[in-house]
């Protein structure tokens, strides 16, 4: 005998196919959509199709967005000579809620990773390199993850823009806010060092 009827298995192996769901997650998720109402499952239903129908990128900066250009790309007040690169448009919002960077934004949709076959051209890259060459920008932030795929996304954005006279930095490393230094790995404390400033 089966555990679940099959509509509920079903939607249970759909909701296990999304990012950080398990087994567990998932049947709970199942089973509070199944106490739910109907207009409740149909509302959700309907957000989600309405996201994939209308959501598409931004043809300047690869944001999501349902207008084209982007709300950033478009805001006159925001600088027009920085870009930060992120890898994801959830990087981005991570960024943008430090309500501190004012520039422009680029999202490269992934990272370097040779292992999992994803190379340069996996990446969004063309329309960033086209905004370089205007000219216009003096300065690209490199905000890729702290990992190995995006310290090699970052080198190799280096060396690709740094031609086109463009200066690049990489945001700062190290020891988070409210941790301890004996709790530190030795490569966040290298880089805790290595991004050291004066005070």
């Amino acid at each position: 005998m089966k555990d679940y009827a099959e509509p509920l298995a079903r939607l249970i192996d759909e909701l296990k196919r999304l990012p950080g769901i398990g087994q567990k997650s998932a049947q709970r998720i199942a089973f509070h959509l199944e106490r739910s109402s109907r207009e409740d499952a149909e509302r959700l239903a309907h957000a989600i199709l309405d996201a994939k129908d209308k959501i598409k990128l931004c043809s300047l900066c690869n944001n999501l967005t349902e207008q084209d250009p982007c709300g950033y790309c478009t805001d006159a007040r925001r600088e027009q000579d920085v870009i930060c690169v992120v890898e994801t448009p959830y990087n981005l919002i991570a960024v943008e809620k430090t309500r501190e960077f004012r520039g422009l934004y680029h999202v490269l949709h992934g990272a370097l990773s040779p292992l999992q076959g994803i190379g340069p051209e996996q990446l969004k890259l063309k329309n960033l390199i086209e905004r370089l060459k205007g000219g216009k920008i003096r300065e690209l932030i490199v905000a890729t993850n702290p990992n190995v795929e995006g310290e090699a996304t970052a080198i190799y954005l280096s060396k690709l823009i740094k031609p086109l006279g463009v200066k690049v930095t990489r945001i700062a490393m190290g020891i988070p806010v409210g941790s301890e230094i004996e709790f530190a790995d030795e490569v966040t404390m290298l880089k805790a060092l290595e991004g050291r400033r004066e005070i």
